[in-house]
C-alpha cells in the first residue's frame, strides 16, 4: 500500500499489491512533489494494506485508483482497510471490468503473445488485474469484509495514449514482466508487431483504445446505539 493521507480525514491507497509496493524512493518522490505544488496537510506511509496498522476509525473515506486487485487475501485487506474508517466510512475504488472489454489489454497483449490473452479457467479469482472483474466477487468480498450498501458502476472510457504507445507499452509492468528475460533482437520484434497492432487505434497526436471499469461504493456499518 502506498498511502496518501489527509489527517482525521481521507485514506488514499495507490497501487496496492501485497508486497509488491512501491518503493521508498516514489513515496520520497511523491511527497517532494506535494510539497512543490504548496500541498502540506498529507503524510505518505508505504505498507502491505492486508496488516498494515492503519488507526483505527481514523478516517473518513478510503479511496484508490486501480489499485486493490493484487491481494492475496482481499477479504482480510478490506476489512483492515475497513477497520480505519470510522461508523459509516465510505469506501470507494476503481477496478477493471472484463479482459474482452479493455482493448487497451487485449490488443497490445495479443500482438505480444500471438493469441488473444483470456483470463483463468482454473483460479479466476487469483491476484491481478482481473481479479474483481466480476461484480458479484466484489460483492461478496466486501460483505464479507464487513462493508454494507455495496455499489457498482460501469464505465466505459477511452486509454489515451501519445504517439509512440508503442515504447509506454512496452515500459508497463506487465510486458516488462513478459519480455523480462528477452535479448534485444527480441524486444526490437515485440515493438514491431506491437506497433503494427496498435496502428488501426492510431489519431491525430494519440493512439485511443477502449477501457471498461467498474466504479464500486461501499460503507461501513453505523455504530449501534
Amino acid at each position: 500500500m502506498d498511502a496518501i493521507t489527509v489527517p482525521s480525514t481521507v485514506i488514499v491507497c495507490e497501487n496496492m499489491s501485497g508486497c509488491r509496493a512501491r518503493s521508498a524512493a516514489a513515496s520520497s518522490a511523491r511527497k517532494a512533489t506535494a510539497i512543490a505544488e504548496g500541498i502540506t496537510n498529507l503524510r505518505f506511509e508505504q505498507g502491505d494494506a492486508q496488516v498494515h496498522p492503519c488507526p483505527e476509525g481514523g478516517f473518513d473515506v478510503a479511496i484508490s485508483r486501480g489499485g486493490i486487485m493484487f491481494f492475496a487475501d482481499p477479504v482480510a485487506a478490506f476489512a483492515n482497510i475497513g477497520r480505519a474508517l470510522r461508523p459509516s466510512g465510505r469506501l470507494a475504488f476503481v477496478c477493471l471490468r472484463e479482459m474482452a472489454r479493455n482493448e487497451w489489454f487485449t490488443v497490445p497483449m495479443t500482438a505480444l503473445l500471438g493469441h488473444q490473452p483470456k483470463p483463468s479457467a482454473t483460479a479466476p479469482y487469483a491476484p491481478g488485474m482481473f481479479s474483481l472483474a466480476d461484480p458479484g466477487r466484489i460483492n461478496d468480498v466486501l460483505t464479507h469484509a464487513g462493508f454494507q450498501n455495496v455499489r457498482t458502476v460501469p464505465i466505459d472510457t477511452s486509454m489515451v495514449y501519445g504517439t509512440d504507445a508503442a515504447a509506454f507499452i512496452l515500459s508497463s509492468g506487465p510486458v516488462r514482466f513478459y519480455l523480462r528475460t528477452a535479448d534485444r533482437f527480441t524486444v526490437d520484434q515485440a515493438r514491431e508487431r506491437l506497433s503494427a497492432a496498435l496502428r488501426p487505434y492510431h489519431e491525430p497526436d494519440t493512439v485511443r483504445m477502449r477501457g471498461a471499469w467498474w466504479v464500486v461504493t461501499a460503507t461501513r456499518p453505523r455504530r449501534r446505539s
